[in-house]
């Protein structure tokens, strides 16, 4: 199952709740979800409301109030000790650490040092922890969001008025590439968790994918306002065009007078600039001359300007263009850890079934010089926890 997140009236964790459970996502495993991190007792309700005429679902949280400042730590050491199942783990730790990056760049600190105040509530732990079981329990595997509406104006925090958009919302959703605005509503629409949220479980930014709709949920926010329905709306279906040809452009050159060195500059470039794979094919040309073949595989829509980088990053003054049809399998991306250090994963599916795990190799770069581990150590692990996560044929 596959879905996509309607954000016009931006989004926060109570919202996220909402629009799982009104999707029919069951509440009774995202409690469960909640209580086994053996925190204060909170409380997950819901009730029926409605927004400018829509009807939603409204999630309250109920939480004592907590006098305990949270770090990063401590949520961490919280959320590895439940007894949850292992993609709801990942997903709440990815959006804690998220949050953590993002306020240590809003207060030029390290994630390590970061102490959560509103963002680290009882109420948020909740909000997070939830929001990651629902999605398994109603087993979404690739969730897609359209722009996200921000607000504008000011908040009052912890430490005094804050500039709508936030600091720390604005540095989690810059991190994922999300498309942003204001929106209508001069008011904070997104908040940090809901940020946090958003760029933990999605996987792409833009508008409805096609798909085969099973359900619509809509989540409310607090208040209703005047400027804009206050829904955050969930669609889930199964998607078309599974494993369908797609047409595509093939783009190919030989060249046999660039210097070596480049080429490395020149296939990053390439593909920093939309298209979908560059790589090279070493050849020998008339008279016993060495030369390259560099091939691109892009679209229609970027066919020229990619055309144009070609000649100006190569020595290039032709190339031969292929209209073909490639099988792309449905992509998801995931995370694992390896000592308790991040590193992404991509999954491939035939048909809804796992076929195909990989680990993100600059990730794994990263970790094994944080951890002062061979790389190929790190890869081993890695590599390991991702297909335990994500066994061959499971769905």
């Amino acid at each position: 199952m596959i879905g996509w997140l309607d954000c016009a009236a931006g989004a926060s964790g109570d919202m996220l709740l909402g629009a799982l459970v009104d999707a029919g996502a069951p509440l009774d495993a995202m409690q469960e979800a909640v209580d086994a991190l053996g925190v204060e007792p909170v409380l997950l309700s819901t009730g029926h409301v409605t927004r400018q005429g829509i009807a939603a679902t409204k999630v309250d949280v109920s939480a004592p109030r907590s006098t305990v400042t949270r770090t990063w730590a401590n949520i961490r050491g919280q959320l590895e000790a439940a007894d949850l199942p292992e993609p709801v783990r990942r997903t709440a730790l990815d959006a804690f650490a998220r949050l953590a990056r993002a306020e240590a760049t809003a207060h030029r600190t390290s994630p390590e040092q970061v102490h959560f105040h509103e963002v680290g509530g009882l109420d948020a732990i909740a909000d997070v922890v939830g929001t990651a079981a629902g999605l398994h329990a109603l087993g979404v595997r690739r969730l897609t969001a359209g722009t996200v509406a921000l607000g504008s104006g000011m908040v009052r925090g912890e430490h005094g008025l804050v500039p709508v958009p936030g600091p720390a919302v604005l540095a989690l959703l810059q991190e994922v590439s999300a498309p942003v605005w204001a929106g209508p509503a001069p008011y904070e629409m997104c908040t940090p968790t809901g940020a946090a949220l958003l760029a933990a479980v999605v996987s792409e930014w833009g508008s409805l994918p096609p798909m085969t709709v099973l359900a619509v949920g809509a989540g409310a926010g607090s208040r209703d306002l005047d400027e804009v329905p206050n829904v955050l709306r969930l669609v889930l279906g199964e998607p078309i065009e599974s494993g369908r040809p797609g047409a595509a452009v093939l783009l190919e050159t030989n060249v046999d007078d660039l210097d070596p060195r480049l080429w490395p500059d020149v296939l990053e470039s390439l593909l920093a600039a939309g298209a979908g794979d560059a790589w090279l094919t070493p050849i020998l040309m008339k008279k016993g001359r060495p030369a390259h073949t560099l091939h691109v595989l892009c679209g229609e829509d970027v066919a020229d300007s990619i055309r144009g980088l070609i000649f100006r990053r190569t020595s290039t003054i032709g190339l031969r263009r292929t209209e073909v049809s490639k099988h792309a399998l449905d992509r998801e991306e995931g995370v694992v850890r390896v000592d308790g250090k991040p590193i992404g994963v991509k999954i491939a599916r035939d048909g809804g079934r796992v076929v195909n795990v990989s680990v993100e190799f600059d990730d794994v770069r990263r970790v094994a010089a944080e951890l002062q581990q061979p790389v190929k150590e790190v890869l081993r692990a890695a590599t390991a926890a991702a297909h335990r996560a994500h066994p061959t044929g499971s769905r």
